[in-house]
């Protein structure tokens, strides 16, 4: 594997690491630590080179469909002064999906390349 992607992967499991222990405070914060754990050890696992492209590609996939669900018709912005707090944190929920399933896709279609 690429060093790049390898750093990457190492990045993006440290990041989805601080993503996840930052929830602690969210009303779903469960649902949001499982979530961005999953893409932490994704990373990691990717990383290490001890992961196909099945899993990260079927990953993403959900991701991206969860970003289109979660994502507010009447988006506002991210600043809690931008507009109404439930359409803040869907927005911010919802671009946390879309970052994550960006970044399993990159690692799935590389590790599919490097087959």
């Amino acid at each position: 594997m690429n060093l790049l992607f390898k750093i990457l992967g190492y990045v993006f499991a440290v990041l989805f690491t601080v993503g996840a222990v930052l929830q602690y405070n969210d009303p779903d914060s469960l649902n949001w630590i499982i979530i961005y754990g999953v893409a932490a050890l994704i990373s990691l696992l990717f990383a290490l080179d001890k992961i196909g492209y099945i899993v990260p590609m079927i990953l993403g996939i959900l991701s991206f469909i969860g970003f289109l669900y979660l994502y507010p018709s009447d988006f506002q912005g991210f600043d809690l002064n931008d507009g109404d707090i439930v359409t803040v944190e869907l927005g911010r929920e919802a671009f946390g999906l879309l970052i994550i399933s960006i970044v399993l896709l990159v690692f799935a279609f590389r590790s599919k390349r490097s087959l």
